[in-house]
């Protein structure tokens, strides 16, 4: 029964990833269908896309809900000082380490998302440095969330 379950949370948390991924280059694809001047590749003038910004955001908003899931159904990993690292055992140092990685990936997708949609949330057109390919490469990321999460529970609950 506990391989079962494990298998469902797995499944549920890749889902999510892969779903936030999927809206990710979604909306980097909506905005990339609205009209944009470019001025010697730094500054570009464009309309904001609506699409684009909803997609950004629910990308990041299941991201988030992702990483909740994995770290409260996982349990929290704590290691305070390295001879407690030292003395772990090998899962505990992999779940430590998956631990670590998924709130630094988290951090920077999260982000991107949601400086990729906040360049859509304007009613009217504007002008000012061009945010290439921040809400693809957030969307790429949540992929790499998928394979660390799953990673972290797997080792976290390994005995």
């Amino acid at each position: 029964m506990a391989k079962f379950t494990g298998a469902v949370v797995i499944l549920l948390i890749a889902a999510m990833d892969v779903t936030a991924g999927i809206l990710g280059v979604q909306a980097e694809m909506a905005q990339n269908k609205v009209k944009h001047i470019r001025f010697l590749g730094l500054f570009e003038c464009r309309q904001p896309s609506h699409q684009a910004f909803r997609l950004g955001v629910a990308a990041a908003s299941i991201l988030l809900l992702a990483q909740l899931i994995a770290n409260f159904i996982g349990g929290c990993i704590c290691i305070s000082s390295r001879e407690d690292l030292e003395t772990s055992t090998a899962n505990r140092q992999v779940a430590a380490g998956c631990l670590a990685l998924s709130w630094i990936i988290l951090a920077v997708a999260f982000s991107l998302l949601i400086i990729g949609a906040l360049a859509n949330s304007h009613s009217k057109g504007s002008c000012g440095f061009s945010h290439h390919n921040f809400l693809a490469i957030g969307g790429i990321l949540c992929f790499v969330h998928g394979v660390i999460c799953a990673a972290y529970y797997v080792s976290a609950t390994a005995h």
